[in-house]
C-alpha cells in the first residue's frame, strides 16, 4: 500500500473515531439534560423558592436548601480562592521548584483526587467531633473549601506559569519589587485563567452531597445562622430523591435542575465576562 494512501486512511480512522467519541460524549449530555428538564420543569412554581421543605403529601419547596447551599458554597469559594491564589501564586512564583514546593504540589494533587465522602469524613472528625461539638454551616463551607481548593491552586499555578518571563522582567527593570510585579502585571495577565480556576472550583463542589451529609447534616427550616446545622441542595435531593413519596421525588428534580441551571448560569457569566476583560 501507497505510503500517501496508508496516511489519509489513518487520518480518516482517528478523525472518524474522535468525531464518534465527541458524539457519545454529547448524546448522554444531551439525555443527561432532557432528563432533567422533562422531569424537572414541570414542577417549577414560585413555591419553591417561598416555602421550606415539606411533610409528605404537603405543599412545599426548597428554599431553606437553596439559602444553605449559596451561603456553605459562598464561603466555602471565598476559602478557596483565597487560599488556592495564593498557594498557586507561591508555588509559579517562588517555591514551586524546590523540594517543598514538590511535597505541596503531589499533596495538592492527592487532594484534587481524593473521594469527597473522604473529605467530608476528615471535617467530621476535626470540625464536628473535636473543635465545634456539632453539626454546622461552617463544617460545611470546611468540606467544600477543601473541594475547591486543589482545583484553584493547579489553575492558578498553571495559569502563572503560563505568562511569559518577559513581563516580569520588564516590570523589574522599571524598579518593581516581586511581589508588586505579581500583583499588579501578572495577576492581571492570567485573570481570566484565574477566574475559570474558581468557576470549575464552583462547579465542582455545586453538586456535592457526601460531605454535607457529615458536616452541616440538614435543616428542613431556612437558618442564617452558619454555627447550626443547615439545609442544602444537594442534601435535599438526596433524602428526597430516595424517598416513596411522588412530591419529594419531583422536588428532588426540581432542586437537581436547579443546580445544573445554577452551574451553567455561573460559566456563561464568567465566560462573559473574561471576554470583555480581555476586549481591546
Amino acid at each position: 500500500m501507497d505510503r500517501a494512501l496508508r496516511r489519509k486512511i489513518t487520518n480518516s480512522v482517528f478523525i472518524g473515531l474522535c468525531g464518534g467519541a465527541t458524539l457519545v460524549a454529547l448524546a448522554f449530555l444531551v439525555m443527561i439534560l432532557w432528563t432533567l428538564l422533562s422531569k424537572g420543569v414541570g414542577g417549577i412554581d414560585l413555591k419553591i423558592f417561598t416555602m421550606t421543605q415539606p411533610a409528605p403529601g404537603s405543599p412545599g419547596g426548597l428554599l431553606n436548601g437553596i439559602i444553605g447551599s449559596i451561603m456553605m458554597c459562598g464561603l466555602g469559594m471565598i476559602i478557596a480562592v483565597v487560599l488556592g491564589i495564593l498557594a498557586g501564586t507561591w508555588l509559579a512564583e517562588y517555591g514551586g521548584k524546590t523540594t517543598y514546593g514538590q511535597i505541596v504540589r503531589f499533596f495538592n494533587d492527592v487532594l484534587l483526587s481524593a473521594p469527597s465522602i473522604l473529605v467530608g469524613l476528615f471535617v467530621y472528625w476535626l470540625m464536628v467531633a473535636h473543635i465545634i461539638g456539632h453539626f454546622s454551616g461552617y463544617a460545611g463551607a470546611v468540606a467544600l473549601a477543601l473541594l475547591a481548593l486543589p482545583i484553584v491552586t493547579r489553575t492558578t499555578e498553571d495559569m502563572l506559569t503560563l505568562q511569559p518571563n518577559t513581563l516580569r522582567e520588564a516590570g523589574m527593570a522599571l524598579g518593581a519589587g516581586r511581589g508588586f510585579v505579581i500583583r499588579s502585571i501578572i495577576w492581571k495577565a492570567a485573570g481570566a485563567g484565574l477566574f475559570t480556576g474558581g468557576l470549575l472550583g464552583f462547579a465542582r463542589i455545586s453538586g456535592e452531597t457526601a460531605p454535607l451529609l457529615f458536616t452541616s447534616l440538614g435543616n428542613q427550616f431556612v437558618n442564617l445562622n452558619m454555627s447550626k446545622p443547615m439545609g442544602s441542595l444537594p442534601a435535599t435531593i438526596f433524602q428526597f430523591a430516595l424517598s416513596a413519596y411522588d412530591d419529594w421525588q419531583r422536588l428532588a428534580w426540581v432542586g437537581a435542575l436547579l443546580i445544573a441551571v445554577a452551574v451553567l448560569a455561573v460559566n456563561i457569566i464568567g465566560r462573559m465576562i473574561a471576554r470583555e476583560t480581555h476586549r481591546p
